[in-house]
């Protein structure tokens, strides 16, 4: 058997030429389509990912104004309150229930001013460590 395919009737070997050569451009012509393509679509990659980029540099550079700074002097001192007034609460509660010739109260009122103290120091540390990691400058002058 003959794997070449026969001529078509009333074709010429030119006519074989010819086809064979507008297949060839064919494929050329696929093949750079496809490559453009594949670089639109990267293109496109590219300022989807540029456009996230600028979106989550933004987040990191918030402004910092005056109402900011109260709001965080506020939460430090609510960090340091809210255990300090807990534990006079559980204190007095201690103090009724089970008197004795120690305070309850004082020793566990100073107990929450030193788990608030340093809840707030530990809040103020990774808040640094934040701003320095990412490079900003975020004092508010």
């Amino acid at each position: 058997m003959n794997n070449k395919a026969a001529p078509k009737p009333g074709s010429t070997k030119a006519d074989s030429v010819n086809a064979k050569g507008s297949k060839a451009v064919s494929d050329k012509t696929d093949r750079a389509a496809a490559a453009a393509s594949e670089r639109r679509g990267a293109g496109f990659s590219q300022k989807v990912g540029d456009i996230a980029a600028r979106k989550l540099q933004a987040q990191h550079n918030v402004t910092k104004n005056v109402w900011s700074g109260l709001g965080m002097m506020g939460l430090i001192g609510w960090s340091v309150v809210v255990p300090t007034l807990l534990g006079a609460a559980l204190g007095m509660w201690l103090d009724k229930r089970y008197p004795s010739a120690q305070s309850w109260t004082l020793m566990l009122l100073v107990a929450g001013l030193c788990l608030g103290c340093f809840n707030a120091w530990r809040w103020v540390e990774k808040e640094d460590h934040d701003i320095h990691q990412h490079g900003g400058n975020d004092d508010v002058d």
